[in-house]
């Protein structure tokens, strides 16, 4: 359990993708992370097909893949995958934990599950800055400019007040 201790949240949270407006994990990063073969893992979840509905697991449609293939650096050819990954939401990242009975499975999910929910109230802080990561996705190509105009826009709400308002009212002469 102690490798668990010294599993990074950083670790887990750069393994969580944007997959059509979710957050997800796919089964090789969880089987790393559980210590088990991606094969093993995806065993267990086609046998138990009953606890993995679409909202809790799915698979990625080719072009999905193919799009997470380019950032990830994937071979596509022999030795690599041949079909498109599971991706767990984070409910499927729970239920893992009741087909994968293992201390360090059950470790680790408290700890990705802790992982996303610390995500999940970052995004809740600041609507405006999950607005804009929403818009983000599949926009990967102009990701630098959104990350500029995201910056330029904190900047402002930042910067200083404007100067001193004009007052309205009467200024001269004796009060009534």
């Amino acid at each position: 359990m102690e490798e668990v201790d010294l599993l990074a949240d950083e670790v887990i949270a750069v393994r969580i993708q944007w997959v059509r407006g979710q957050k997800v994990m796919l089964d090789a990063d969880l089987a790393a992370l559980y210590g088990v073969p991606t094969k093993a893992l995806n065993q267990q979840v086609r046998r138990n097909q009953e606890r993995f509905p679409v909202d809790f697991a799915f698979e990625l449609t080719p072009d999905e893949w193919s799009g997470m293939r380019s950032q990830l650096v994937t071979s596509k050819g022999r030795g690599g995958r041949r079909y498109a990954p599971l991706a767990f939401t984070e409910h499927g990242v729970l239920m893992l934990s009741s087909v994968l009975n293992s201390d360090r499975a059950i470790a680790v999910n408290i700890r990705i599950v802790r992982v996303f929910v610390r995500m999940s109230r970052l995004l809740q802080n600041d609507l405006e800055l999950q607005l804009r990561m929403e818009r983000m996705e599949g926009r990967q190509g102009r990701m630098e400019e959104d990350l500029g105009g995201l910056f330029e826009a904190v900047k402002q709400l930042m910067g200083e007040p404007p100067g001193e308002r004009r007052r309205l009212g009467y200024r001269g002469g004796d009060p009534i």
